[in-house]
């Protein structure tokens, strides 16, 4: 493992460079999104970060809001990222908070809400 902050892990990880940040999720993380199951251990998350990688594949990603807030052993990332792919436009606000055990993350808890664009 190398010596990433957790705030660069939480960083690399909102920012979908999900293969930087693999290597400091603990084997048992939890990834929580309210109103879902949510993910449970290391290889689950890895499975979703993947597949959403493949998602985003041919899709121009605009990140327009990027705020952290590093409390060391927990840090937030605020965001705001315009998707554009063939099939339109998708907006994206997500707020994802990480907490850290011995530099690696042990919970994601992660409020995700798209945003509706007005025609015109």
């Amino acid at each position: 493992m190398t010596d990433h902050t957790p705030r660069e892990i939480a960083e690399c990880f909102s920012g979908h460079r999900f293969e930087e940040a693999f290597p400091h999720l603990a084997e048992d993380v939890v990834w929580q999104m309210p109103g879902s199951d949510g993910l449970r251990g290391r290889d689950e998350v890895i499975a979703a970060c993947r597949s959403t990688g493949t998602e985003l594949e041919g899709v121009r990603v605009e990140v327009e809001r990027f705020l952290v807030v590093d409390g060391g052993e927990s840090v937030a990332v605020d965001t705001l990222t315009r998707y554009h792919a063939d099939d339109g436009l998708s907006v994206v606000a997500s707020c994802d908070v990480y907490e850290f055990r011995d530099g690696a993350v042990t919970r994601i808890t992660s409020y995700t809400v798209e945003v509706p664009q007005a025609s015109g």
